[in-house]
């Protein structure tokens, strides 16, 4: 059972109250849980949708909610009820965090908006994940990863680079947003730690990808007047892609006068001549560089590549599935799956990306069966 007793890493001793679902929200926490946190999963009597999306040994464990709820209580609450609001207004008083994705005038009717739940907790953390933020227009209106993709421009960006408008193959605002949503609480609770100040934070999915695709996308269209359109070209180059080789694919970036000057002596390509020889005047016909270094890949075996671009510090990497990722030796020399006991069998889960040298984080547990630990969380709370 998961509680903030024994917990390590740089979060141990945060209680979070999590009343999120799917992913954006739960992959936040997650993160929060393996690095010591407490985070108590409010759930509904039917449980997180995620429960039912994937394959999974037993029903309500799906793959998808194993993965972004392990190491969490479970607590059912009906929080239609006023028993199930009495106790979360209890559980409330004992948390740092407050972490929702209702929209805003859900949270508001059930009774725990910010100022509802910080006349509880003056300095608590609250954190809303909206699709939009309420501030505008679009504020109630739903949103999922796929309408956000296409929204904020990605599906765009899919076409300029295949010729298709078209959704990439993760759910990338979800996730994207998720770790927004992680690095605004975590500031707000540098600032409270400082301080002493609690406050309410707001996440959109909308913003969060707007933010997210501008990065680069914006580049002309960045001045005023613009000098150019919205799009990176190189991102969008038609012939950006895996090079085929003589026996599979290969990833490769030849890209920075350094990498193309050892490209072009090791291999002495016919068309590498003087008018492609700086990073300006290649970026300026990018298109027809990937083309030209296109018919070169395809002259040798992937390994043949691999071994030649190594050698010479030039950025490069075979192709591998999702799958694979399993048994990738450098994820398995560094430990990074974690295999975690469950009542219906071991999993191996994809550990913690980052490392802490005095407080590490850890693989939080095995996902929660829903309401397990309502009994247990809700009998420890003090008595008023």
């Amino acid at each position: 059972m998961a509680s903030s007793q024994g917990r390590r890493g740089p979060l141990a001793g945060l209680r979070v109250l999590d009343l999120t679902a799917m992913v954006m929200g739960p992959y936040c926490t997650q993160i929060m849980a393996d690095m010591g946190a407490e985070v108590i999963k409010i759930e509904p009597p039917e449980g997180d949708n995620t429960r039912y999306i994937s394959v999974a040994p037993v029903p309500g464990k799906s793959g998808v909610f194993a993965n972004v709820n392990r190491g969490k209580r479970s607590v059912v609450l009906d929080l239609r009820s006023e028993a199930g609001k009495a106790a979360l207004r209890a559980l409330v008083k004992t948390a740092d965090v407050f972490i929702h994705s209702m929209r805003g005038k859900a949270i508001a009717r059930l009774g725990f908006d910010y100022a509802q739940v910080a006349a509880l907790r003056p300095d608590i953390v609250y954190t809303n994940c909206y699709g939009y933020s309420r501030r505008g227009p679009e504020a109630d209106q739903p949103a999922y990863d796929d309408t956000i993709q296409a929204e904020c421009g990605l599906t765009a960006v899919q076409q300029m680079l295949t010729g298709e408008p078209g959704f990439v193959g993760t759910i990338m605002a979800d996730k994207v947003a998720g770790l927004t949503v992680l690095y605004a609480t975590m500031m707000a609770l540098f600032h409270r730690a400082r301080s002493g100040e609690g406050q309410e934070v707001e996440v959109g999915m909308f913003e969060t990808m707007a933010s997210f695709m501008l990065v680069e996308h914006a580049n002309g269209a960045l001045f005023t007047p613009p000098l150019g359109a919205a799009h990176y070209p190189r991102a969008v180059a038609r012939n950006r892609r895996p090079y085929r080789t003589r026996d599979g694919h290969i990833a490769a970036l030849i890209y920075n006068d350094k990498h193309w000057s050892l490209f072009v002596e090791a291999v002495k390509p016919d068309w590498a001549t003087p008018e492609l020889a700086t990073l300006a005047q290649r970026a300026q016909c990018i298109d027809r560089v990937y083309g030209l270094l296109a018919q070169t890949f395809a002259q040798r075996s992937t390994q043949q590549w691999l071994d030649l671009l190594r050698e010479l510090g030039i950025p490069a990497a075979p192709l591998r599935t999702p799958g694979e990722l399993f048994d990738n030796a450098h994820l398995n020399a560094i430990g990074f799956f974690e295999s975690v006991d469950t009542p219906q069998g071991q999993m191996r889960f994809p550990g913690v990306p980052t490392w802490f040298s005095r407080t590490p984080g850890a693989v939080a547990g095995a996902p929660p069966e829903l309401g397990r630990d309502t009994r247990a969380v809700l009998e420890a709370l003090p008595q008023d």
